[in-house]
């Protein structure tokens, strides 16, 4: 059954307090991606033994996404929320306290377990405490921490690790969680568990699947991908986990996914489209951060400060959305999203390393803007079909969808980046000769003389910065093309009618939890 709501006077304290659970753990995934660097030298680690910080976290949140439409089933979502929180709080604190690699990367696995429910489950509380008119507002507040968190965490992450200590960048979670443990504990209706079965061999396989598939992206760019004898195996081990859960998810009489998801239209096109928007977000950071410090000499604060107008796009466009939303075709809200991401994108595939900081703002906070258009009105139209006794295990999915979207994105743009910026190089390099007469032009022999030592070695550092500027150009120019490629697929969606029941909110008769799904809203 649904959880029930909570009375109208706690409805904001509640949402307060669910939105501080997902802004915390949104914005500790990229603060410690800022911190890596300060870390070596505290916990003596190698830059490939670091990296394991991020991989350990990202590994353990992807196997237990799926896993929290189970727990929330079992055991009532909130029951998990306050566990959860409760164990990412002590797990951060923890983080920031250990002595040694090995303890960072166990507390990171701690973090990324107890972190991974506290999105979907806190989007699934959302909807199921507004009503449905009201969902395109609920998810506009929620959107704030889901779009907002990866764009500000460098920011925050940089003032936290220049001015304080790396160890902050996890101490600052313990004050949220704990004000938010207080208010979900205090405010959040109680609700009674459901005994719900498991079927351990379908999240096994799902497990093994993901958490491969992870691992593979993580570490494939360092041991150039499939030369590498563990990048094969764990694609192997990922295709074959997919293969036998879907093949069990299909013949199992109880699986651990509920196959009344895939029959709704709306969520299996959302699942699409929030991989799609993933890719943008989180790739776009990706290839940002690198391009304003390799490429144009920003330290890591300043590089932060001039990406985080991009965060105030969004936030400005989630407050705009969240009222058009009643008003408008959701699906034309959305391609507008699409449209301005593209735009955006495609004047980023313009940069130079001249660029001015003026273009770095304005274009930031145009994509920003477009991506508060992107969020709002999926999330919205992709639950406003499914039946409430899906929504935590819908949430989950949703969730994994735009974290496996991130995670592929970043690891095919960097890859890109790598192959391209050494072909071009490679050609550039071939007019790289004493006829060349642009090599003879005033000013230029004297900087560049191949006869010196020294001219050479400034003639190769400005070869490889104009390959990897290119590179960068083509790889912002991918990005918008899928961006316009997403737009006409929007017509596929359905736009539920404006006098109609709210398809998300009802429970047929015979659409009762099934015991091993752990759907129900306990």
């Amino acid at each position: 059954m649904q959880e029930p709501p909570p009375p109208p006077a706690r409805r904001g304290v509640l949402s307060l307090c669910v939105m501080l659970a997902v802004i915390m753990q949104i914005l500790d995934t990229t603060m410690a991606t800022i911190a890596l660097p300060y870390m070596m030298g505290s916990l003596s680690a190698t830059i490939d033994q670091i990296n394991w910080v991020l991989t350990s976290y990202i590994v353990a949140a992807a196997i237990s996404t799926p896993l929290s439409g189970y727990l929330a089933g079992r055991f009532g979502r909130r029951t998990v929320l306050m566990v959860t929180i409760t164990g990412f709080t002590i797990s951060s604190m923890l983080s920031g306290m250990a002595g040694s690699l090995e303890q960072m990367v166990v507390f990171r696995l701690m973090q990324g377990a107890f972190g991974a429910p506290l999105v979907p489950l806190s989007q699934a509380t959302m909807l199921d405490s507004y009503p449905r008119e009201q969902h395109g507002s609920a998810m506009a507040l929620f959107g704030v921490g889901v779009m907002v968190g990866p764009v500000l965490g460098p920011t925050l992450g940089g003032i936290l690790t220049e001015y304080l200590h790396w160890r902050w960048v996890f101490y600052i979670n313990v004050p949220v969680g704990a004000v938010a443990f207080l208010g979900i504990s205090t405010v959040m209706p109680r609700s009674a568990p459901s005994r719900v079965g498991f079927d351990w061999f379908g999240f096994a396989t799902l497990g093994i699947a993901v958490g491969s598939f992870q691992l593979m992206l993580d570490r494939g760019e360092r041991l150039n991908w499939f030369d590498s004898s563990l990048i094969v195996t764990l694609a192997a081990l990922a295709a074959l986990g997919l293969y036998l859960f879907v093949v069990h998810t299909a013949t199992a009489r109880r699986p651990f996914i509920d196959p009344r998801l895939f029959k709704d239209r709306n969520f299996v096109l959302g699942m699409g489209f929030i991989f799609v928007v993933g890719i943008l977000l989180l790739a776009t950071i990706a290839l940002l951060s690198p391009f304003l410090q390799s490429m144009l000499g920003y330290p890591v604060l300043t590089a932060g400060l001039i990406t985080s107008p991009r965060g105030a796009g969004t936030m400005l466009s989630m407050l705009l959305v969240g009222r058009l939303i009643s008003r408008f075709d959701p699906r034309l809200l959305l391609g507008f999203g699409f449209t301005c991401a593209a735009v955006s994108l495609a004047e980023m595939a313009r940069f130079t390393p001249e660029v001015s900081q003026t273009t770095l703002i304005v274009i930031g906070m145009i994509q920003g803007f477009g991506l508060g258009f992107l969020f709002v009105p999926l999330t919205t139209i992709t639950f406003s079909t499914l039946p409430a006794d899906l929504r935590n295990q819908g949430t989950a999915m949703y969730s994994l969808m735009r974290n496996l979207g991130a995670s592929i994105g970043i690891a095919v743009v960097i890859f890109l980046l790598v192959r391209d910026t050494q072909a071009i190089q490679a050609g550039l390099v071939a007019h790289v000769t004493p006829f060349n007469p642009a090599l003879r032009l005033p000013g230029v022999a004297e900087h560049w003389n191949l006869d010196t030592v020294g001219g050479r070695m400034a003639l190769s550092e400005e070869v490889f910065r104009q390959a990897r500027a290119i590179a960068y150009a083509r790889d912002f120019g991918r990005l918008s093309l899928l961006a316009l490629a997403a737009i006409p697929f929007t017509l596929l969606l359905q736009r539920p009618g404006r006098g109609a029941p709210a398809g998300g909110d009802r429970v047929a008769p015979g659409d009762a939890p099934r015991g091993a799904t752990g759907s129900a809203g306990a």
